[in-house]
């Protein structure tokens, strides 16, 4: 049991049931946002000026389409595998590939929002800009969600003391 395991006095099985409900309430601040963007792409298809797009930007917008499809399946998937598991036993395992997948969620809503600004910046202003505003989405995603968190670990990992007591 790590330093920070022991001071929260809580057991294995109040740790894993902790972190579900914790990766859960992260998961529906996400969810919202996947589904706004799948709406607004699924209605792009309807409307009167759709069939402007060249063939480049309808590939980028099926592309982006199936992209926040996959999104929102990785984000709703911890809560099925969690149904389907339900009372065997396998919460710490549960809580292991629900991560993963919120992991890989977010790579690839990082790519469905990239696709959106791309389609809508270069509809709008042109090929140049969006490729550029596409690729500034990534780059913040890419910033926000890897490198931010990433220092932040790294300077926690730095500053954290070391447990008092003898060593376990």
């Amino acid at each position: 049991m790590t330093a920070h395991h022991a001071l929260r006095n809580e057991t294995p099985f109040e740790r894993d049931d902790r972190n579900f409900a914790e990766l859960l309430q992260e998961l529906r601040v996400i969810q919202t946002g996947v589904q706004i963007l799948f709406a607004f792409l699924l209605t792009l298809a309807f409307t009167p000026r759709f069939p402007e797009l060249d063939d480049v930007q309808r590939a980028t917008y099926i592309t982006t389409l199936l992209l926040a499809a996959l999104a929102a399946m990785l984000f709703t998937a911890p809560a099925v595998l969690h149904r389907v598991l339900f009372r065997r036993g396998a919460k710490r395992r549960v809580v292991e590939v629900s991560a993963r997948l919120a992991a890989v969620g977010l790579g690839v809503l990082a790519l469905a929002l990239t696709g959106a600004v791309l389609l809508v910046v270069d509809f709008v202003l042109g090929r140049g800009a969006g490729l550029t505003a596409g690729g500034a989405t990534f780059a913040a995603c890419a910033a926000l969600w890897a490198l931010v968190p990433w220092r932040v670990r790294r300077a926690h990992a730095r500053r954290a003391e070391p447990p008092e007591g003898p060593p376990r």
